[in-house]
C-alpha cells in the first residue's frame, strides 16, 4: 500500500487538506496527516527553534483510516516532525495542500505549502505541492481528483526535484489539460494600512493585489517557447513546475568567475 504524508499551511481544519486526504484514503492509500494547528500561510521555510513544538492526535475530522496530527509549528516543522518522530518508515510521497489559492511564480518563495513539500524533497522523498488557483472557490474535489490521477500515472520524479502543481478553479470539462511549465514572475501592489489599537498605538496591516499581465522572464536553460506557470494557468491548464532547492545561478557563477571575483582576496 502506497504511504502518503500530507501537510499544508492552511491548518488542520482547512477544507483543502480534508478533501485531499479523504479522497486518497478512499482510493486505498495509507494516509497520515500532520499539519499546523492554525493557518500558517506565507511562513516560507521557517522553523520553530526558540519554543517547544506541541502535537496532538486529531479525531473525527478525516476519513476513519486517516491518522491525523495537529502541530503548533510551521508547515516545515510539521513535515520534519512527522518524518523524524512520528512515522516508523518513510512515506512514498509527501504531499502539501490542497492550498486555498495559487502558488505561482515568485509566490513559491513565501509559500508554506511549497516549503512543506520541499522538506520532503530535501529528505529524498518524492514530493508535490498542490494548490487550487482561487482564493474564493471552495470546490476542492476536482483538484483532489487531479492529484489522484497524477499519483497513479506519475513517472519517477528526478532526485532533488519538487513538483509544484496549480489547478485552475474550473469544472472538469473546462480544464484544458496538464502542462509542464517553468516558474514565472508575479508582482504585487503592496500596501501597509496603518491602524490604531484600542490603546491608541499604531500598527500596520499588509495587503496586496497581484499585478496582472506583467512581462514574464525569459527562459533560462529551456526553449524560449516554454510557458510560465503564470501564463498557463490563465488558459485553464493544470500547471506542473519542477522546482529544486539548489538556488545556485550557474550562469552568474561563470560570469563572476570570468570577472575574477574569486581573486579579490588572496
Amino acid at each position: 500500500m502506497t504511504k502518503l504524508l500530507i501537510s499544508n499551511d492552511d491548518g488542520i481544519f482547512a477544507l483543502g487538506i480534508r478533501t485531499l486526504a479523504n479522497t486518497l484514503a478512499e482510493k486505498g492509500y495509507d494516509v497520515t496527516v500532520v499539519c499546523p494547528d492554525r493557518e500558517r500561510s506565507a511562513t516560507g521555510h521557517g522553523l520553530t527553534l526558540h519554543q517547544p513544538i506541541r502535537a496532538n492526535v486529531v479525531d473525527s475530522i478525516f476519513h476513519p483510516s486517516v491518522t491525523a496530527w495537529s502541530c503548533s509549528g510551521t508547515p516545515s516543522d510539521c513535515v520534519k516532525f512527522a518524518l523524524s518522530a512520528l512515522l516508523e518508515s518513510s512515506p512514498d510521497f509527501v504531499l502539501s495542500g490542497i492550498n486555498h489559492g495559487s502558488n505561482l511564480g515568485t509566490d513559491i518563495l513565501y509559500s508554506g505549502t511549497v516549503s512543506a513539500a520541499m522538506e520532503g524533497t530535501i529528505d529524498g522523498i518524492p514530493s508535490l505541492a498542490i494548490s487550487l488557483a482561487s482564493y474564493t472557490s471552495t470546490e476542492f474535489t476536482i483538484a483532489a481528483q487531479v492529484t489522484s490521477q497524477l499519483l497513479e500515472k506519475l513517472p519517477p520524479i528526478p532526485e532533488g526535484t519538487l513538483l509544484n502543481v496549480n489547478i485552475p478553479a474550473v469544472s472538469q470539462a473546462e480544464i484544458a489539460g496538464m502542462m509542464l511549465t517553468r516558474q514565472g514572475l508575479r508582482r504585487y501592489i503592496e500596501q501597509f494600512e496603518k491602524r490604531l489599537d484600542p490603546r491608541g498605538k499604531s500598527y500596520y496591516w499588509l495587503a496586496g493585489e497581484a499585478i496582472e499581465d506583467i512581462p514574464q522572464p525569459e527562459a533560462k536553460h529551456l526553449p524560449s517557447d516554454v510557458p510560465t506557470d503564470v501564463e498557463a494557468i490563465k488558459q485553464n491548464y493544470v500547471t506542473i513546475t519542477p522546482l529544486e532547492f539548489d538556488l545556485t545561478n550557474a550562469k552568474s557563477f561563470l560570469a563572476l568567475q570570468n570577472q575574477g571575483i574569486d581573486d579579490i582576496i588572496g
